[in-house]
């Protein structure tokens, strides 16, 4: 499979599945575009693969709207849009104020919201596009202690279907993936914040989150990267409108 000539476009593109899934694109032809809010993990991501480097805030959305614009004028109409960027953080409903909700919602729903709607711009001047929506298992079921994060993925898997339906017929196509526990740094700051609310060790805290997945085992970032990469394939056009687990064995 190649993707010469697209230009690939992944928030949160610095760390983890972000850029798992954009050493893959890099590595099928893709010119990638990584975005993110620190300029130091950015660039020394994209001097270590290849990749272009976007210091761009989701939640703000001049940002994103001219980011996503300096970013088709480099390298051309974004034909691969991926809203990763997200927060993961869990807290219990009656100890979570509005602040704590509404940075959850613009970064995880309004961010991925903004991104798909500036890079559509670009991609609706080509016959090929593909939107894969970095949502998570949280987005099809209940993840206790998490009330806020499995709002804001349910929202997101919501605006791919919806999408998926308005653009049914034509060349693009919008799925979410949705992965388990993955081996990213966000499950190991999520074990010291538990540790730090039970005062139990770090490692049973993550032993916790391992032991989520059926299959016994943290996901690896590239595997979910397999997927989106799958998603990007020559006969991958029938696939719409999905939310495809990654979970090792959940259901």
């Amino acid at each position: 499979m190649t993707l010469d000539g697209k230009h690939a476009l992944i928030t949160g593109g610095g760390t983890g599945i972000g850029l798992a899934i954009a050493v893959a694109l890099r590595e099928a032809g893709a010119e990638v575009t990584i975005t993110g809010r620190r300029a130091d993990v950015l660039d020394n991501a994209a001097k270590a693969h290849g990749l272009h480097a976007l210091v761009m805030d989701v939640q703000d959305e001049a940002s994103v709207v001219d980011g996503i614009a300096s970013a088709v004028a480099a390298r051309g109409p974004v034909q691969i849009c991926v809203p990763n960027a997200g927060i993961a953080e869990g807290r219990a409903l009656h100890k979570m104020d509005m602040a704590f909700w509404r940075s959850m919602m613009a970064t995880n729903l309004d961010g991925a919201f903004l991104t798909i709607r500036e890079c559509l711009k670009s991609m609706h001047t080509t016959d090929w596009g593909r939107v894969i929506a970095v949502s998570s298992i949280a987005g099809l079921r209940g993840l206790k202690g998490a009330p806020c994060y499995t709002a804001s993925k349910h929202g997101l898997i919501g605006l791919i279907r919806g999408l998926a339906a308005d653009y049914a017929g034509k060349p693009y196509t919008f799925n979410a993936l949705c992965p388990a526990y993955v081996d990213t740094d966000i499950v190991s700051n999520n074990a010291a914040s538990i540790a730090a609310r039970t005062g139990m060790n770090e490692a049973d805290a993550r032993k916790l989150m391992v032991d989520v997945n059926p299959h016994g085992r943290l996901i690896a970032p590239e595997e979910v990267a397999e997927a989106a990469l799958w998603l990007c394939g020559e006969h991958s056009g029938s696939v719409n409108g999905q939310a495809i687990q990654i979970a090792g064995g959940e259901v």
